[in-house]
């Protein structure tokens, strides 16, 4: 850390604190070279990667778009707030903790799918025949059928 004052490059940490909110550091210092004591602050900063459209263009991360596209799916199913609510965030961490700066809508929609698979199968399917712009009956019959084998329990020999 550079002192504010002479820029000098060493400094020494006199008393650390995490802030009432728990949201930040505060650490006081003072420079070795000109002996003035100053201020630092370390915060958290969380960065959504970029959404990339089949266009190739690019936007910001939207939670509510995101919602809305759940909503969409989820409409007049039995499934409640708090549970789509749980699956944007679990959605959100997956983006925050893939490391990627970028991601493509071709990523978001199979986290989508994912999280409608484990709410409504209903759901699941509706998202992705508009995703997956199934054309005819035999890919929505696939679909069903994928579903089915997912749900049946497994024998173990």
């Amino acid at each position: 850390m550079k002192c504010p004052f002479c820029q000098h490059d060493d400094t020494q940490v006199l008393d650390t604190r995490v802030s009432e909110e728990g949201d930040a550091i505060r650490r006081r210092r003072r420079c070795t070279k000109c002996d003035k004591r100053f201020t630092t602050y370390e915060r958290i900063e969380l960065v959504m990667p970029a959404v990339v459209k089949k266009n190739g263009s690019r936007t910001e991360y939207s939670a509510e778009k995101l919602r809305g596209s759940l909503s969409l799916a989820l409409r007049k199913r039995p499934v409640a707030a708090p549970a789509v609510d749980a699956a944007v965030s679990s959605i959100k961490e997956k983006l925050l903790t893939s490391g990627l700066r970028e991601v493509d809508t071709g990523y978001i929609g199979e986290l989508v799918m994912q999280e409608l698979q484990c709410l409504d199968t209903v759901a699941y399917i509706r998202f992705a025949s508009v995703y997956k712009n199934f054309e005819d009956l035999a890919e929505f019959q696939n679909a069903i059928a994928e579903v089915g084998e997912e749900s049946k329990p497994r024998k173990t020999e």
